[in-house]
């Protein structure tokens, strides 16, 4: 586990965006009940969340289409969550950051870190702004 000083200021550059932060299994398990879109991103400490995915996601949210319901789960964090959420990503490896799109509680879109790592922000966007318009 991470010390809190290091990483709630990164849980905090999505909650101030209105992402809901997921600590529980309850949390997920509820989450992913909801009818509509939503957008799951698991958060990490790695310097491709803090440069590419958070960021990404941010300009993303500018779309004037985008998805209903926003949360996340942190990697090395809050453990059993990201774990729940990562079993409703499967087929796709478990990857932190990666960001999934649902609707009404089934994987519709995936951006694993590989396709965030190394890629820049607008481009990540670019492919959620493409998935929202699509699905949301």
């Amino acid at each position: 586990m991470y010390p809190k000083e290091i990483y709630e200021p990164m849980k905090a550059e999505l909650t101030v965006l209105g992402f809901d932060d997921l600590a529980t299994t309850s949390d997920v398990e509820d989450a992913l009940k909801k009818s509509g879109t939503t957008l799951v991103v698991v958060n990490s400490v790695c310097g491709c969340a803090a440069a590419n995915a958070r960021p990404a996601v941010r300009i993303s949210l500018l779309n004037e289409v985008k998805p209903n319901n926003l949360v996340t789960v942190f990697a090395g964090v809050d453990n059993e969550a990201t774990d729940l959420a990562r079993s409703h990503m499967v087929p796709f490896p478990p990857s932190s950051p990666s960001i999934a799109l649902f609707k009404d509680g089934k994987l519709i879109h995936m951006i694993e870190r590989h396709h965030i790592e190394g890629r820049p922000a607008d481009v990540i966007a670019d492919n959620l702004v493409s998935a929202y318009n699509e699905y949301c």
